[in-house]
């Protein structure tokens, strides 16, 4: 991986959005799941263009999970990916009244890295569908789950995601990208400077290909 930051602006995560939005469209997702906490920005975004004249917006859940790994700090501490997904939220079904049978559900984070949460996430939130199914003895797979992320990291993934996601046109990834450091609007602490270098790197602002140029 490049120990180069590759900063990322508000203004392109909105634009990958919208851009991504046409696409989304066609799995038409009853439901938002977003993994906090880099998914709550990109999936509060995509929800306005993905909302229709005289429907409702679409719900927005939220599930945070932690992927442990120990961060190369001054005292030279080795860096080591993430292996264990730990769950430190997760959606009340009680409370929420949320039924995911029957629902086109789209999981939303902001970069496929290792992959290791998001096959988390789908493992787990089919667990809970198989649950809900045979309470109502439902069908479990008319449930169909679709994931978005603004940055697909071209690299050997640690885990998989099940043929239909993959193999169905369900997996959307506005940007494929080399395996590089990432730095997001919302992690930043100067987000002055943070902004400054997205656009010193040609990271702020992009034509969608299906927008004229001025």
């Amino acid at each position: 991986m490049s120990d180069e930051k590759t900063y990322i602006s508000y203004n392109n995560v909105h634009q990958l959005c919208q851009e991504s939005a046409e696409k989304i469209k066609q799995f038409k997702p009853d439901l938002i799941i977003a993994i906090g906490g880099g998914g709550f920005i990109p999936a509060r975004m995509l929800r306005s263009f993905l909302k229709e004249p005289g429907q409702p917006n679409v719900r927005i859940m939220a599930i945070i999970l932690s992927l442990y790994e120990e961060i190369i700090n001054s005292d030279g501490v080795e860096e080591k990916p993430g292996t264990k997904v730990v769950r430190t939220q997760w959606i009340d079904y009680n409370q929420s009244k949320v039924d995911l049978v029957g629902k086109n559900v789209l999981i939303i984070d902001e970069v496929d890295d290792t992959r290791t949460t998001l096959h988390y996430a789908v493992s787990e939130l089919k667990k809970d569908v198989e649950e809900q199914a045979k309470a109502k003895n439902a069908d479990p797979k008319s449930t169909k789950f679709g994931i978005f992320v603004l940055h697909d990291k071209d690299k050997k993934k640690k885990a998989e995601l099940p043929d239909e996601i993959m193999k169905t046109g369900n997996y959307f990834a506005a940007r494929q990208v080399p395996d590089c450091w990432i730095a997001y609007p919302w992690e930043a602490t100067d987000i002055v400077f943070h902004q400054k270098m997205a656009e010193k790197q040609g990271n702020d602002v992009f034509l969608p290909s299906n927008t004229p140029e001025q």
